[in-house]
Order: structure tokens, then C-alpha cells, then sequence
């Protein structure tokens, strides 16, 4: 730089101000231009991993193994362990020549009874339809109520000693907030069509004839679910009606009881009871999208939505 009482020195200090600009423009561009790569290495690993596993089981299941289909979390539809998906597994791993048997891995607390119920029944048909071939549920953390209601139908089910299983049973969750209301001075208006059309609304007391008819839904679908689980345990159920209650037990606990047959995980009935020890998951598969977002730490979210979606309807969970 000139002196600062050179003629030049004002220009000479644009110049260089302009020079400086510049190079931080061009390592700006060069760190963005790093970064977005950055991330398409990312998203390109992300597809190749997701296609990579589909590749390694589709040559895994030229070969005898043993099929394996996943109850993963609330039994609800357009969830991860909605009926349409879990059937849709069922289906595939039935029908695959060199699957040996199927084993239902299950970690699900419950959830709605008509999805248990759809994939109960459409388990009975394909085992009568595939005789040859045997299905096993294996429980993890919990096989618990809606998730028990599905292993019922299976021809064994084997659990962890710590897992929480049985809670066979039916819920409907509400809250009344009728008192709150009155003391805070809140006047609720409703109009309905049909006198009790608003049973379930909780700014409004709930008559007795509406407890009722509610406990009466209940028990109904609690029969229901009883009716499922001595169809599928048959005379290996030990215990008395405390089965039904809602209770649950440890794993080691069930198998006295009867509500299981073993103490074993996946790996364990493969290799010993089914005779296949490898495993070829039949699950269906979650677009990719699905399973990016899940990457990204929206399971917990989605599982929220999914748990919120259905208060106010009965549960087997």
C-alpha cells in the first residue's frame, strides 16, 4: 500500500478492499459447493444402503431360511404396524418356496382391535392354507394386549424372560371436564341429532345409561379378544381369569402360565426349533422416504401422532 499522503493510496485501498471481497466470494462458493456434495454423498449412501439390503435378502432367500415379519410399535392404521402391512408380509413369507417357517417378531404394547383382529384371522387362514408350514411369534420388549391378541394365532410363541406380555384386556381412554367448566363459568353449547349422540363429549356429565352402554361395548370386544386367545392357546393356558384381567407378566412368568411356550429370541428358534438358521426379513417395506425421515429422528413424532389419533376409541392396549 502507498503512503496514506500518496495520491494513489485511496484507489490502491479499493483495489485491495475489492481483491479481498473477491476471495471471500470465491471460498464462500468453493465451502457451498463442498457442502451440498456433502450432502448428495449422503442421500446417495442412503439409497445405496436401502436397495444394498433388499439385493442381500432377495439372494439370502434363494436359499432355505427362515422367513421373518415385524410388529414394531402401535397396531394402528398407516402405521408401522398397520394390519395392510403386516399381512402384506405374512402373505410373502407364506408363500416363499424356501422359507422353512415364519417367525412374527413382536414389540408392540397394542393398539387398535380391529387391525389384531384382521392380521389374527388372516394368520389362521394362511397357516390352514401352507399346513407344512409352521409360524412362531417371538416377543421382545412387550407383546402386550392388541400385540398378544396377533401372537394368539401363532402355532408357538416364544418371549425374552424380562419381556412384558398378556394384558388382555380393552380400554377406552376420556377425560370430563364438566366441574372445570362451571367453576371458571364457561357455558357449553352443543346440538346434536339423537339424543345421545354426544356420549362421549367431555364438557358433558356422562349419564348412567351411557356408562353403561359403554361398559357393555367393552366387554364385548373383551370377549372377543378372550374368545381369540383360548382359540389359539387352546388347553395350554394354566391359569384362571386373572389371565383375562389385564394383567401382565414377565416372559418367564407367561410360560407357566401358559400364554407362552418358551423362553428364546428370533435367532434361537431359527437355529434351533425351525432347523433354518438363516433369516430373511419378509416385512413390507416403507417408501424410502418414510425411512429417511425416520433416519432423521420423526419416529418419535410420528409415533405421538399415531398414539394421539386414537383417544377416544376403544384400545387393546
Amino acid at each position: 500500500m502507498p503512503a496514506p499522503d500518496d495520491p494513489e493510496w485511496e484507489r490502491a485501498l479499493i483495489n485491495r478492499m475489492a481483491a479481498e471481497f473477491l476471495r471471500e466470494q470465491r471460498r464462500s462458493r468453493r465451502w457451498g459447493v463442498i457442502f451440498r456434495m456433502g450432502i448428495l454423498a449422503y442421500l446417495v449412501l442412503l439409497v445405496v444402503t436401502y436397495y444394498a439390503d433388499g439385493f442381500g435378502e432377495s439372494l439370502s432367500a434363494g436359499l432355505e431360511h427362515t422367513a421373518l415379519v415385524e410388529v414394531e410399535g402401535i397396531i394402528a392404521p398407516e402405521a408401522s404396524a398397520s394390519a395392510d402391512r403386516i399381512i402384506t408380509g405374512l402373505r410373502k413369507a407364506f408363500e416363499a418356496d424356501q422359507a422353512k417357517a415364519v417367525i412374527l417378531r413382536i414389540n408392540s404394547p397394542g393398539g387398535s382391535p380391529v387391525q389384531a383382529g384382521y392380521v389374527f384371522d388372516e394368520i389362521r387362514r394362511l397357516r390352514e392354507k401352507h399346513p407344512d408350514k409352521k409360524v412362531y411369534a417371538v416377543g421382545v420388549d412387550a407383546c402386550a394386549s392388541g400385540a398378544y391378541y396377533i401372537a394368539a394365532a401363532a402355532d408357538e410363541i416364544y418371549v425374552d424372560q424380562a419381556t412384558l406380555i398378556g394384558s388382555i384386556g380393552v380400554r377406552l381412554d376420556g377425560f370430563g371436564f364438566q366441574q372445570a367448566m362451571e367453576e371458571l363459568g364457561i357455558q357449553r353449547r352443543l346440538l346434536t341429532a339423537g339424543d345421545r349422540k354426544a356420549l362421549l363429549d367431555p364438557f358433558s356429565p356422562l349419564a348412567e345409561q351411557d356408562r353403561a352402554f359403554l361398559q357393555g361395548l367393552l366387554d364385548n370386544i373383551h370377549t372377543q379378544f378372550i374368545d381369540a386367545v383360548k382359540t389359539g392357546r387352546g388347553d395350554r393356558l394354566n391359569g384362571g381369569d386373572e389371565l383375562f384381567s389385564g394383567l401382565f407378566w414377565t416372559g418367564q412368568e407367561s410360560v407357566d402360565l401358559g400364554l407362552s411356550d418358551g423362553i428364546g429370541s428370533s435367532s434361537y428358534v431359527a437355529r434351533e426349533i425351525v432347523g433354518a438358521e438363516e433369516i430373511v426379513e419378509y416385512t413390507a417395506a416403507r417408501d424410502l422416504l418414510a425411512r429417511l425421515t425416520e433416519r432423521f429422528g420423526t419416529a418419535l413424532a410420528r409415533g405421538l401422532v399415531e398414539m394421539g389419533a386414537w383417544q377416544g376409541l376403544p384400545a387393546l392396549r
